[in-house]
């Protein structure tokens, strides 16, 4: 017998013995079915006799509780709490105990706690996110006395992905942008007889911003993505576990060569995206303004400062860590399961690319303050 039944007065008392496992479930239920409730006001178990309780086991007691509690038999436990494998499947699926999944109401909403879960939540984020930070550094540190830890064969192998791969997509949005800037400016410069500056503008403005912010806005959204991915997919397929159990760094061999590789392509595409830019004007100008080549380009020349230039391509480093970084950093983070895996990445993307016009606002005003 796996339940012995004891009525005491109003109350009536259940003993428990032996296992209450799966195997023993078509024992169990014929037992359970069969007790009869009526007239008990307060239904005692004793489970110390149960020698093996799984889950299944578990869901009888639940059920059994339950239906006492329907025909409003109060249900005590003899030590006063169940086994903590019935206390899990009550508050688990029990129906007194709150879904997770379900809305809060609006007595439930506590603003303190919200808050400081968000506080400890953005602290926690932002704690992970400078140890990150730190073990890359220390990691590409080491590199310069140990220049094979930078695994070059696979930074050469980024820097084809990421920027020789990239080459077409980057001159076509540079040489669109160029023409846009042209066509735009030269309809209201036109107005005042004033068409020569728009040489001006078109490099200026190729140069110093548009070049290198969209060529590292496309970039954020072709290589920062896989970052995250090619990263997410190998940790939910435990890849990045069975580096750490051989003794091998991810920082090093997964985070460091992609990081070099995209610091090392994002400026050669920037000066692509430079020259087809000031192409496109020139294309532009000869076909609307019937400007010649030759007087485009002098226009060109002259109006190149000693810095226009070397802004944009100082620009394009800082640009090339910021989105390796939030790539990997949340390829890092992804957990158990695919969905997890999408979600990150597109947050990976998203910011890449605020953190891109974030440093380049800053350089703005940096520059600005320097005379550049």
């Amino acid at each position: 017998m796996h339940l012995q039944a004891a009525r005491r007065e109003s109350a009536l008392r259940l003993t428990l013995a032996g296992d209450w496992n799966a195997r023993a479930l078509p024992l169990i239920e014929p037992q359970l079915a069969a007790l009869d409730l009526a007239g008990a006001g307060v239904l005692e178990v004793d489970a110390a006799g149960v020698t093996a309780l799984d889950l299944s086991g578990a869901w009888l007691l639940h059920d059994l509780a339950e239906r006492a509690r329907a025909a409003g038999v109060t249900v005590a436990w003899q030590g006063g709490r169940p086994p903590a494998t019935v206390e899990l499947v009550d508050k688990t699926l029990g129906h007194e105990a709150a879904s997770p999944l379900a809305p809060r109401s609006r007595h439930e909403f506590k603003p303190v706690t919200a808050l400081g879960r968000t506080v400890v939540t953005r602290w926690e984020a932002a704690e992970a996110g400078l140890a990150f930070t730190g073990e890359a550094s220390l990691r590409l540190l080491r590199g310069v006395t140990r220049p094979r830890a930078w695994r070059v064969a696979s930074v050469v192998r980024h820097v084809h992905e990421t920027g020789i791969r990239a080459i077409p997509i980057v001159a076509l949005i540079a040489f669109l942008i160029s023409v846009i800037i042209a066509y735009m400016s030269a309809q209201q410069l036109l107005k005042f007889g004033a068409d020569i500056y728009v040489v001006d503008l078109v490099t200026v403005g190729v140069l110093r911003e548009m070049g290198v912010l969209l060529t590292a806005i496309i970039v954020a959204g072709r290589s920062g993505s896989a970052f995250a991915a090619e990263i997410g997919a190998m940790r939910l397929n435990e890849e990045v576990d069975a580096l750490k159990a051989i003794g091998v760094s991810p920082m090093e061999v997964l985070v460091l060569p992609r990081a070099l590789g995209l610091v090392i392509a994002l400026p050669l595409l920037t000066v692509i995206a430079d020259a087809v830019g000031i192409l496109g004007g020139a294309l532009l100008c000869r076909g609307l303004l019937d400007m010649p080549f030759v007087q485009y380009f002098q226009r060109v020349d002259e109006s190149i400062g000693e810095w226009t230039f070397w802004v944009g391509v100082i620009k394009a480093p800082v640009f090339a860590l910021l989105i390796a970084a939030a790539g990997a950093y949340r390829g890092m983070q992804v957990r158990g399961s695919s969905r997890e895996l999408g979600r990150l990445t597109t947050v990976a993307v998203v910011q890449a690319i605020f953190l891109v016009i974030l440093a380049d606002a800053i350089f703005a005003v940096l520059f600005m303050e320097m005379g550049i």
